[in-house]
């Protein structure tokens, strides 16, 4: 029905809610794709100087770019926090074993688009979350276990994988990220007039760092060529959606799942600066992450959005756009972004909460405070951090402290579920994890 074709009395004459249900646009498809171990010192349209994403900033410029996205430091709980909607705290997965031992219940993110009637993948990285993603409620499924999946080095032990229930072994000359990219591109021709959710957890740009299949044999820098073709593989995609006459209605979000890994971090850099912390470490680009988020004709193109987002946010934020129901009496931590979507002012967050292992932190637009009572200013951020002396009289940080102290007694992490890891986030302590096994 189009009211543009109705005459006044006759728009007058329907009820409210088929008025609304026809100005209402249809549900949107949503691809997230989640980048390994990408920080904002890898992405040129947050200033990097040493990586080329065109078509990652093409995104950027047709839609939303965040520049205070955070999640957790390693890539486990961070895939848990967006798959959870929930705080580590709540859940156990404050470290990277930990969150294969969370309840499957905590996986709400495809049980959410299956009962709002949306068909959903699951392509790519899984290894760290438990169960099955096809168990959890995902319809397709190719997975691989651990990181930096590209090709299969040694031709005696190939890489297993599997796709939708088969066990599979990755051929010698075949290259997981195209291998992702093509049942992709499948999925979304099978399914082009149904709603559908995608999670696609590339293999781009964790260690170890492999040539392309575009590398050349002299090529000196592959960690700039995996980047690029990275960039590629976004492109072709939004190519695909353009082809298939899908583009309008495909919401489009871009992540990284935390920051640079170490080996990379020192070129890193943003208009010729060191950043602050890198993958693993509490320190601001350890969570600071790229994120765009693109829906043309419903996001206002080339905007840069300093609220502060994270990664709770994103179920109920998907909640609101597919219209799926969210399990009743459970406590979730985020707030849908949709109004920053759409353009609107909306209720930006007052502070954000992040945590690894035994660590957290809440950090407002101005001031962090940690799990020790260490208050920082971050004015200089994401470049440095400056540790506020106890006895300071800025009445300013005062306030901060007191505001920030507030926020944290409030959600009272160490009542939660305790870390049982090594301190770091990464793994089990071995006495630990031996009486676990």
């Amino acid at each position: 029905m189009k009211l543009s074709k109705l005459p006044i009395l006759a728009l007058s004459l329907l009820p409210l809610s088929a008025l609304v249900a026809a100005e209402a646009p249809p549900k949107p498809n949503i691809i997230f794709i989640l980048a390994d171990d990408l920080g904002i010192g890898n992405v040129s349209c947050y200033g990097a100087d040493n990586c080329k994403t065109p078509n990652i900033d093409k995104l950027a410029s047709s839609g939303v770019r965040f520049t205070h996205s955070y999640t957790a430091a390693l890539c486990g709980p961070s895939r848990a926090l967006i798959m959870s909607g929930r705080y580590a705290f709540r859940n156990g997965s404050s470290n990277q074993d930990a969150c294969g031992r969370m309840s499957t219940d905590e996986i709400v993110a495809p049980r959410l688009f299956k009962s709002a009637g949306y068909v959903s993948a699951c392509i790519g990285k899984w290894g760290q979350l438990p169960g099955d993603p096809g168990d959890q409620g995902f319809d397709d499924v190719l997975r691989f276990k651990g990181s930096g999946v590209y090709w299969n080095q040694d031709p005696t032990k190939s890489i297993a994988y599997q796709e939708n229930g088969m066990d599979k072994r990755l051929g010698n000359q075949e290259y997981m990220p195209d291998l992702m990219h093509n049942h992709l591109i499948e999925f979304i021709q099978k399914h082009r007039k149904d709603p559908f959710f995608i999670y696609y957890s590339l293999s781009h740009v964790h260690g170890e760092i492999q040539p392309t299949p575009d590398s050349l044999k002299a090529s000196k820098d592959l960690f700039a060529d995996n980047i690029a073709y990275m960039d590629k593989l976004v492109g072709k995609l939004v190519a695909e959606l353009e082809s298939q006459k899908l583009r309008d209605n495909t919401l489009i979000l871009f992540m990284g799942d935390n920051g640079t890994a170490k080996g990379q971090a020192q070129n890193a850099t943003v208009r010729g600066r060191e950043l602050s912390g890198l993958k693993g470490s509490m320190l601001e680009c350890g969570g600071l992450v790229p994120l765009i988020v693109s829906w043309p004709g419903h996001s206002p193109s080339g905007t840069v959005c300093s609220d502060l987002v994270d990664s709770t946010d994103f179920i109920p934020t998907f909640a609101e756009l597919a219209g799926g129901k969210l399990p009743e009496k459970t406590i979730f931590d985020g707030q849908s972004i949709v109004p920053k979507l759409l353009g609107k002012p909306g209720q930006p967050r007052q502070w954000i909460y992040n945590q690894l292992a035994s660590m957290w932190y809440v950090r407002d637009a101005s001031w962090k405070l940690n799990q020790a009572g260490e208050l920082y200013d971050m004015s200089d951020s994401p470049f440095s951090e400056k540790l506020v002396p106890k006895e300071s009289i800025d009445p300013m940080a005062i306030a901060a402290r007191v505001r920030l102290a507030a926020a944290l007694a409030k959600l009272n992490p160490a009542g939660g579920i305790l870390d049982d890891g090594d301190g770091t986030g990464r793994h089990a302590n071995k006495a630990k994890k031996k009486k676990l096994e």
